[in-house]
């Protein structure tokens, strides 16, 4: 039997309504017991002070869940492996990820399934995966979702791509839903994008780029919110639509609009859309640049909102790491993507809750309880007695910047190194192994 005891911490666990101080007690990789301090003292003397973890000054939480990450493996590991982005993952808070299926080759078998969920991998974090909706993500034939699912799918997407064929996507839809499981969906007409490296404004303008119109992505949503109507009106069933990093007020308009009218709807907002806007190019800093690209004001300000009226289901980090080299080079050529798994806490920490005052206990919704319901994670996201021991131990007033070179990811593209964060990271335990101590 192993046990961990983590004692004088404040425990937020919105998931059960939790939210003050708390001793946990760990059992097998469960959670045994949360109680009152002092209600474990008895328990506290049996276990070796090696295996147990002061909290004081800190708030515990449940385990953080990102359901868009890319781990690069198998084909890239250049950029990325799964053990250096788990580890990452690990320090960042997150007991949880979801990869995304542009490896090379693409993850749209079972047999490519297992081999990335497999432990002899190494991850430091419980690894899930969305493997491709469409065989090599090229939008034309659907994957054989049945059995993807039957060896452990969360999802199906094209990351990277969308699904543009309307048949295709209803079909994705359809089978997704017989299934239970959400289609994850890389909102852009690339029709309106091709050769584009920037958003649509004044930036691209002053720097002589072609930008992406906020169109492309609001089309692309707009379209699969009028599938999921025909569905629901011919089928007589409920597909799942999960929109992934949104980054427009335009889109984030549209599925504002499809949750009133009761439209499964979800979606996701990664920490560099509400935080920065496409100013953050400077001169071709391609450490800036990503797709959905970086917006202007107005739909960073969107996001915020609609991340505080619950619009926004989840924080997503789109962790997309490439190596120095592939960077520095011009604008244009770069691939899209930067790191953001040891950022995402205390980016959301200081913009949204310091800066427009959202709660800590809904911070903490938005990258532990709620993308578990996304996916559907029956014991993960909540610290109840019973639940996976995933657990994050962090000083939420703790201030700190920081320094990339400190990263565990194996690539150090990000336009957040030398950043203020709010709030560190002092241990991260997954199914009851500490996984990362700060």
């Amino acid at each position: 039997m192993s046990e961990l005891l983590i004692t004088g911490g404040h425990v937020v666990d919105p998931a059960s309504g939790v939210d003050g101080p708390r001793d946990v007690l760990v059992r097998d990789g469960r959670i045994a017991a949360v109680e009152m301090p002092g209600g474990l003292a008895r328990v506290a003397s049996s276990i070796q002070k090696e295996h147990q973890i002061d909290a004081t000054g800190c708030v515990v939480a449940p385990g953080l869940i990102d359901i868009h990450v890319h781990l690069r493996e198998p084909g890239q590991t250049h950029k990325e492996t799964i053990r250096t982005g788990t580890a990452a993952a690990a320090a960042g808070g997150f007991t949880t990820v979801v990869a995304m299926p542009n490896t090379t080759p693409v993850n749209d078998s079972v047999k490519g399934l297992r081999w990335m969920l497999d432990a002899a991998r190494g991850p430091a974090v419980k690894l899930l995966a969305m493997p491709a909706a469409t065989f090599g993500s090229l939008g034309c034939e659907i994957t054989d979702f049945h059995e993807l699912v039957k060896a452990g799918a969360v999802g199906f997407t094209d990351d990277g791509k969308p699904v543009l064929e309307d048949e295709v996507m209803r079909a994705a839809l359809v089978a997704a839903t017989r299934l239970g499981v959400p289609v994850s969906q890389h909102a852009e007409d690339t029709r309106l994008t091709a050769g584009c490296s920037a958003n649509a404004g004044r930036v691209a303008f002053r720097l002589g780029l072609r930008g992406m119109p906020v169109e492309a992505e609001a089309r692309i949503v707009e379209r699969d919110i009028r599938l999921l109507r025909e569905i629901e009106r011919v089928e007589r069933a409920r597909p799942h639509l999960h929109v992934q990093h949104v980054s427009t007020a335009k889109a984030l308009q549209a599925i504002r609009e499809a949750k009133k009218h009761g439209l499964h709807v979800t979606c996701e907002a990664a920490p560099h859309h509400f935080t920065l806007t496409d100013e953050a190019i400077g001169d071709y800093d391609t450490n800036a640049k990503m797709n959905p690209p970086l917006r202007v004001e107005e739909d960073r300000r969107a996001v915020v909102a609609a991340l505080l009226d619950g619009t926004v289901d989840c924080i997503a980090t789109d962790h997309a790491p490439h190596a120095s080299h592939e960077k520095e080079v011009e604008f244009e050529r770069a691939p899209n993507g930067i790191t953001g798994l040891e950022t995402a806490l205390g980016l959301a920490l200081r913009v949204l809750h310091r800066e427009h005052g959202m709660p800590l206990a809904q911070v903490i919704a938005l990258m532990s309880a709620h993308p578990a319901e996304v996916i559907a994670l029956k014991e993960r996201g909540t610290l109840r007695v019973g639940s996976y021991a995933d657990v994050v131990v962090f000083d939420a007033g703790a201030e700190w910047k920081f320094a990339v070179k400190d990263s565990r990811s194996k690539s150090k593209n990000t336009p957040f190194d030398g950043a203020a964060m709010l709030g560190r990271v002092r241990a991260t335990v997954c199914e009851g192994r500490v996984v990362y101590r700060g």
